[in-house]
């Protein structure tokens, strides 16, 4: 059979995740139930990363196996067609190897986080950006950064319910820096690693922005990182904010 991988783009607000339900939908769902419309069977479908509620995607990446071979262009517009009205985007698609996967054959994963800063309710950006009240303090935000970077056992910053047989995993960049958005002033987090604990990027910001307002210093990151305890951990930031970016490969299956 065939394997095609698919970029993706998709808007989490209506979804429940990535994740296949059963009584909920999920972006996972739309797209089988697309491509079981142009090869009427049950598809599965696998993804670079399980995004949660209303998380975002601006370079998911996932691969199907179908029956004959597609051209890969007329095999994105068609699941296009059958997505819509779903705010799910194939945006590019291309013939790989059997063996490659989405997720195993994937170096590197990349997220992007927003915050608007402004008191005024978003309206255009509502639902794809966290909106804070007051200013914060990028420097100090930036200090707290740099200490989580490198390999290190991130119980602190994931998931109660995460089910990563491990939690050392190595933090390669968490980049903080000023951006104009659509809406104002936004702090944005450039964040990136080979794979993420349940919650890791959430969290992390989470508890910057305690720092960027003043609450938290840079060194009680450094404190909450070696306690290796859930509770250490500042606020889970909300998701709306957060987006997955782009997965890397050792070769661009998109060229």
């Amino acid at each position: 059979m065939p394997r095609y991988a698919l970029k993706v783009e998709y808007h989490g607000a209506p979804f429940a995740g990535w994740q296949r339900q059963a009584d909920q939908p999920s972006v996972q769902g739309a797209i089988e139930a697309a491509l079981a419309r142009l090869e009427p069977r049950a598809h599965t479908i696998a993804a670079a990363g399980r995004t949660d509620a209303g998380v975002h995607g601006l370079g998911q990446v996932a691969h199907c196996d179908m029956e004959r071979e597609w051209d890969p262009f007329r095999l994105s517009e068609a699941l296009n067609f059958h997505l819509k009205p779903d705010p799910v985007a194939i945006v590019a698609c291309a013939r790989v190897e059997d063996d490659w996967h989405a997720r195993f054959s994937a170096v590197e994963r990349e997220y992007l986080f927003r915050i608007l800063v402004r008191r005024a309710p978003e309206t255009h950006d509502h639902g794809q950006v966290w909106r804070v009240n007051n200013p914060l303090d990028i420097a100090a935000m930036q200090a707290g950064a740099d200490l989580l970077i490198g390999r290190h056992d991130f119980t602190t910053f994931r998931s109660s319910i995460c089910q990563a047989a491990s939690p050392e995993k190595t933090l390669d960049e968490l980049t903080v820096y000023a951006a104009e958005g659509l809406s104002g002033p936004e702090v944005r987090f450039r964040v990136r690693a080979r794979s993420f604990l349940h919650n890791q990027v959430r969290s992390f910001v989470g508890t910057l922005e305690r720092v960027g307002a003043g609450a938290w210093s840079p060194g009680d990151v450094q404190t909450a990182l070696d306690a290796r305890d859930r509770a250490a951990c500042g606020p889970v930031c909300p998701p709306q904010g957060l987006y997955l970016k782009r997965v890397g490969y050792p070769v661009d299956p998109f060229g």
